[in-house]
């Protein structure tokens, strides 16, 4: 499937314009959105993925995420994006929009979901050419998967560590 993506000034306007998403945004002034979403459950985990040996960053682990596809809003991409790549569904009245930043050197505007939900590792079904593996993490091994570089590099989500002291305290 071809995704479409809607463009967005640099104030977060849609400008009315949609791209396929080998184009990229051209211009300097247009940006796209993207979701990262981070699942945490009762016991203080962090569900994360592992990306598939065809993918920019591979082997690497990360949290779920993506682009939003022309017509969504956030949300709707935000819970997509999950559904897709590990087959659950979640509870929007779970999840919050833990911060926003608009990313010059990517050109998008970066939403960062956070979710409380509860399953099995079982219970997730892994996309084919998305994710290869996914595992419950604390805090602390996430940090220890940052420093010994099997966590997708953080140059682009530096709110990471932020997320990581909150879930500690």
């Amino acid at each position: 499937m071809t995704e479409i993506w809607d463009i967005y000034d640099e104030n977060r306007n849609k400008t009315g314009k949609t791209i396929l998403r080998s184009e990229h945004p051209r211009s300097e002034n247009e940006y796209h959105l993207v979701v990262h979403i981070w699942i945490h459950n009762d016991e203080g985990q962090w569900l994360i993925s592992k990306r598939t040996p065809n993918k920019h960053f591979p082997l690497l682990w990360e949290c779920n995420g993506g682009s939003a596809l022309a017509g969504e809003d956030s949300l709707s991409a935000a819970l997509r994006e999950v559904r897709e790549e590990l087959g659950i569904t979640l509870d929007s009245s779970k999840g919050s929009l833990y911060k926003s930043i608009k990313r010059s050197v990517y050109r998008d505007f970066c939403d960062v979901w956070v979710f409380n939900h509860n399953c099995s590792i079982n219970e997730i079904t892994l996309q084919e050419n998305e994710t290869c593996d996914a595992m419950w993490a604390s805090a602390d091994k996430i940090a220890k998967m940052i420093k010994a570089h099997t966590f997708i590099p953080l140059d682009n989500m530096q709110y990471v560590y932020d997320l990581l002291k909150i879930s500690r305290s």
